[in-house]
């Protein structure tokens, strides 16, 4: 069974990546790391708000007026043992 990349792991190496090539130009050039780094953060930055509000976590616009039972939230562990 092979493994298939869903956005959200493009979302988490596409972080990973920016600012990797930022820590890698900030001291692999002439431009100064905090600099680089800084310019690439906001790439992934970016990456973030897409995930987040373009294409956010839910299925269908819906799915944010349901509400939730009470019933259906979980429970910690600690808060049974209590």
């Amino acid at each position: 069974m092979d493994y298939q990349w869903q956005y959200y792991d493009l979302v988490l190496l596409g972080i990973v990546v920016a600012m990797g090539v930022g820590a890698v130009v900030g001291f692999a050039t002439p431009v100064a790391p905090t600099t680089s780094v800084t310019a690439t953060s906001l790439v992934a930055v970016g990456l973030i708000g897409h995930g987040l509000f373009v294409n956010g976590p839910v299925d269908d616009v819906d799915d944010l007026t349901d509400e939730v039972e009470p019933e259906e939230v979980p429970v910690a562990p600690q808060a049974l043992a209590d």
